[in-house]
């Protein structure tokens, strides 16, 4: 039987709607952000989402800012990132996804990047700040790899490039549910809701909803309101920089808190 490709495994990660779970690679060290990574996956989560450290994050917060920078300065690097999803890779076959910038990419070349992201194991990859009109060398790699290209749509996205985007993506859409960085919410924006029914419209590719998402009730609207997946980051890296020196504890609440979202995940399916 022929192996799945990234692209394949990604959309069966969303049969059911799935919980994906974003850590920083490298964040508070290569060890210790493998250990993390592996109590997400027990916890349950469907995707494992690894941040590519950069100095400069403009699409995120301060809390994933400060993990960017904890782990460049435990001296994290692109083959480090590598190397820590060979090891998760030991451990679980969880869909892996890289969230990671242009100049990452460009700066190693974007054929070699894509290359060794299959060697290693990922099976998607998100450019955060790649317009899509700049993708056909990404686009390129992807279709040679099997590696999914993923693209974020916001609610600036004009009708036009929503369109060019529900053409290009493969694996599921990230879906930015409010303007802005990265960062907790109280609540979901109803022009969410509007923009993920826009979308669905256009496209039978799953749809993920993150941003400002941490709580379990942001999760059950979510589902209930038709997204096919739910993408929290910054509420995880909070439990890692509140605990920083206290790996055990960090790997037991990260558990615990992937497994209540999931079932608040399950209970609105």
């Amino acid at each position: 039987m022929a192996e799945l490709s990234g692209k394949d495994r990604l959309s069966a990660a969303f049969k059911k709607p799935g919980f994906v779970a974003y850590t920083v690679a490298g964040d508070p060290s290569v060890s210790e952000s493998v250990l993390i990574s592996k109590a997400l996956i027990d916890g349950g989560c469907d995707v494992l989402e690894l941040g590519v450290p950069f100095s400069d994050p403009v699409a995120d917060g301060s809390v994933i800012q400060a993990a960017d920078k904890r782990a460049l300065d435990a001296g994290i690097t692109t083959d480090g990132v590598f190397g820590v999803v060979k090891e998760i890779r030991k451990y679980s076959g969880v869909p892996i996804v890289f969230l990671v910038y242009l100049n990452i990419v460009f700066r190693r070349g974007f054929d070699r990047f894509y290359d060794e992201a299959k060697e290693a194991g990922v099976d998607g990859i998100l450019i955060v700040d790649m317009p899509p009109e700049e993708a056909e060398t990404a686009l390129l790699a992807s279709e040679r790899t099997g590696i999914a290209q993923i693209f974020l749509v916001t609610q600036t996205t004009s009708d036009e490039r929503l369109d060019m985007i529900v053409k290009m993506a493969s694996g599921f859409i990230y879906l930015v549910s409010s303007l802005g960085v990265t960062g907790k919410r109280d609540d979901v924006s109803k022009e969410a809701f509007s923009l993920l029914k826009c979308v669905k419209a256009k496209t039978k590719i799953p749809v993920a909803v993150g941003f400002g998402v941490s709580e379990k009730r942001h999760a059950e609207e979510i589902i209930k309101e038709g997204a096919d997946g739910v993408i929290v980051g910054s509420a995880i890296v909070s439990v890692i920089e509140k605990n920083l020196g206290n790996c055990e504890k960090i790997c037991s609440e990260l558990k615990n808190y992937v497994k209540s979202m999931k079932d608040a995940i399950i209970s609105k399916n």
